[in-house]
């Protein structure tokens, strides 16, 4: 999972080493991009907006803004930014809050206690806000993981760009280089190579047709991350980085 040093410059040893580790939300720590899709779906309908699935899924990983502010301005919808956004953003903590599926993905609570007895600083860093994160956290019981919550309300800039991973590694204490990201959408993967951490593309199939080409290593499962935890770079190891190169 190194960077290639031959092709990027990189010659010091502590840039293979994994100090910490950061996670999107949805779709990467709990499988709800499902249910967005169907929040929002219902939500384009009622203001008029008529969104195809591929103009849908590219909104994966964005700001609930950013998303809204996209569609008012393409499909040229009469109601204001702010009405729109106030009455889908009350739409989505109701449909959250009541929602009985809500469940950690399988096998990440076993990955997270791992990187918490290998004392591995981890961080949540979503584009949802806070209020939706929190609610999250505690009915999933994620929460007890995850001291450092980043949103997308707190940086100027959402995914794509490197904001929200850079904030969150300035307050783990991380250099970017030294940070891994798992992501699921071409979005976030984008805003963590930008940032100059190494990602992991989480390929979950709720999230829609995303392109993770440029994420250093692609996943399906958290069992399948388990079978490589030991040839991962974490601080104070010393594993062959060859085949993630």
């Amino acid at each position: 999972m190194a960077a290639n040093k031959e092709s990027n410059g990189l010659g010091a040893p502590n840039d293979d080493i994994i100090q910490a580790v950061i996670f999107d939300m949805d779709g990467v720590l709990i499988d709800s991009e499902p249910i967005y899709f169907e929040i929002e779906r219902s939500s384009f309908a009622h203001f008029g907006a008529r969104v195809t699935d591929e103009e849908h899924h590219n909104y994966v990983g964005v700001t609930l803004e950013s998303m809204w502010q996209q569609v008012l301005d393409r499909h040229q919808l009469t109601a204001t930014l702010e009405e729109i956004f106030a009455y889908h953003q009350h739409n989505v903590m109701q449909t959250m809050l009541a929602h009985p599926n809500l469940t950690a993905m399988p096998s990440v609570e076993r990955w997270l206690s791992w990187l918490h007895e290998q004392h591995v600083p981890i961080a949540v860093a979503s584009s949802s806000p806070r209020a939706l994160i929190d609610l999250i956290m505690d009915k999933t019981g994620l929460g007890q993981y995850f001291e450092v919550r980043m949103t997308g309300e707190e940086v100027t800039n959402g995914k794509p760009a490197p904001d929200i991973f850079l904030t969150t590694a300035e307050m783990i204490g991380a250099s970017p280089s030294n940070c891994l990201v798992i992501e699921d959408s071409r979005n976030g993967v984008q805003a963590a190579k930008s940032a100059g951490m190494r990602c992991i593309g989480y390929r979950n199939p709720g999230s829609g047709n995303q392109d993770l080409s440029k994420a250093d290593l692609q996943i399906s499962s958290y069992d399948e991350l388990w079978t490589l935890k030991d040839t991962l770079p974490f601080e104070g190891r010393l594993p062959s980085l060859s085949k993630f190169r």
